[in-house]
C-alpha cells in the first residue's frame, strides 16, 4: 500500500501563492487578514482535505488542547463511567482526550506518563497501578505538567486528588450486614497494599470494633486480583471452614459475584445463611441472581469532578493549592443481604 500524501500549509501556499504564514493565519482567523483571503484559504484547504497537526500547532504554542488519562484497567466497568465523564467535561471546555492503560503495570505506567509529555499533553489525569511502589516517575511528570490522581491515589504525591472515602463506605456496607444481625463477617481483598484496599479494609475493621464484634484473621482472605474467579475460589476456602461465616464483604463487585456463584453451587441460601456485599455497582451487580448488595461508586461524577478541576489547574496563571476532593459514595441495599420475609 502507497503511503497517502498528507495536505500541509505548505501545499496550500505554494497553490493560491501567499506565504505560509499567511495561510495559517487565515486558518485561525486572524483580524489582519482579509475576509476574501481567508474564504480563499477555507475553500482550498476543504477541497484538498487539509487536517491541521494538532501537535506541531500545539508546539508551536505550547498548548495542545489535549488532556492525556492513564488507568490501570481500561475494560472495567467503573473506569469506563469516569473516563465518560471526563471526556465530557474535557469537550464542554474545548479540549481533546487521548486515553491509555497501564494494565497494572508500574514500569509500563512510568512510561505512558513520559509519551504523554512526548505528546505535549496540556495535563494530565492518572490513576495509579495497582502495584506502583515508587512514585518517582509521578513526580517527575509533575513538575513538567499539571496532574492530578484520581480513585486509585497516593498520599506521596502532592497534588490535587479525586476519590471517594473508601474507608466510610466500606464501614456502611460492615455496618450494614451487622444490623441485620450477621455477626462472623469475612472480607475480601486485595493482596498488595494499595490505597483503595487498604482504606476498606480500615473501615471493616472499625465496623466490628464500634460493634464488639471480634476480628477473626482466618476469615480475612487476599487475593492479588480480586477478580470473579478468586471471589469463588476465597468463598469455596470460606465454606471449608468447620465454622462458616454468615455474611462476605467483598472490596470489589468481580469478586462478590464469584462469591454468589460460588454460594449458590453449595446451596448456601442467600442471605439468610451467607449475605453478600460488593463495591462499585457495576452492571452486573442487577443481573447476578439474588442482585447484589453494593457500594454505589459514582465513576461518571469522579471523571466530571477530575477534569474540571485539572482544567482550572492548567489555565491557572499561578501554582494552585493542591486540593484531596471526596465523592458522596451510597449503600445500595438488594437482595444478596436483606430479606423482607
Amino acid at each position: 500500500m502507497t503511503k497517502k500524501n498528507v495536505i500541509t500549509l505548505k501545499e496550500i501556499a505554494k497553490e493560491l501563492g501567499v506565504s505560509i504564514s499567511t495561510v495559517s493565519r487565515a486558518l485561525n482567523d486572524h483580524p489582519d487578514i482579509s475576509v476574501e483571503t481567508k474564504e480563499k484559504v477555507a475553500s482550498l484547504a476543504k477541497n484538498l482535505n487539509y487536517i491541521p497537526n494538532l501537535f506541531a500547532k500545539g508546539f508551536r504554542a505550547h498548548k495542545t488542547n489535549i488532556i492525556g488519562v492513564i488507568v490501570p484497567d481500561i475494560g472495567h466497568y467503573f473506569t469506563s463511567t469516569v473516563l465518560k465523564g471526563i471526556m465530557r467535561e474535557a469537550e464542554i471546555h474545548g479540549y481533546k482526550v487521548i486515553v491509555s492503560e497501564s494494565i497494572n503495570n508500574e514500569k509500563r505506567q512510568a512510561e505512558m506518563l513520559q509519551t504523554m509529555i512526548q505528546f505535549g499533553v496540556d495535563g494530565i489525569l492518572l490513576s495509579l497501578s495497582r502495584t506502583t511502589i515508587s512514585v518517582d516517575s509521578v513526580l517527575k511528570t509533575l513538575e513538567n505538567v499539571p496532574l492530578l490522581l484520581f480513585d486509585k491515589v497516593s498520599l506521596k504525591v502532592p497534588c490535587t486528588q479525586v476519590i471517594i472515602d473508601d474507608e466510610e463506605a466500606a464501614f456502611s456496607a460492615v455496618e450494614h450486614l451487622i444490623q441485620t444481625g450477621k455477626k462472623r463477617i469475612a472480607i475480601i481483598k486485595e493482596t498488595e497494599d494499595s490505597y483503595n484496599s487498604k482504606m476498606r479494609y480500615l473501615g471493616y475493621l472499625r465496623a466490628l470494633r464500634t460493634y464488639n464484634i471480634e476480628i477473626d484473621e482466618s476469615i480475612i482472605l487476599s487475593s492479588e486480583n480480586i477478580s470473579m474467579q478468586n471471589g469463588k475460589r476465597l468463598t469455596n476456602q470460606l465454606l471449608s471452614m468447620k465454622v462458616k461465616p454468615d455474611a462476605i464483604f467483598a472490596i470489589t463487585d468481580s469478586a462478590a459475584i464469584g462469591a454468589i456463584k460460588s454460594l449458590k453451587r453449595s446451596k448456601i441460601k442467600i442471605p439468610q445463611q451467607i449475605a453478600v456485599v460488593g463495591f462499585s455497582n457495576s452492571n452486573s451487580s442487577i443481573v447476578i441472581e439474588p442482585k447484589l448488595t453494593t457500594i454505589d461508586q459514582p465513576g461518571n461524577k469522579i471523571g466530571v469532578v477530575a477534569a474540571q478541576y485539572l482544567i482550572k489547574e492548567m489555565n491557572a496563571t499561578t501554582q494552585l493549592e493542591p486540593k484531596t476532593i471526596v465523592i458522596k459514595t451510597n449503600l445500595i441495599v438488594r437482595d444478596s443481604s436483606f430479606n423482607p420475609n
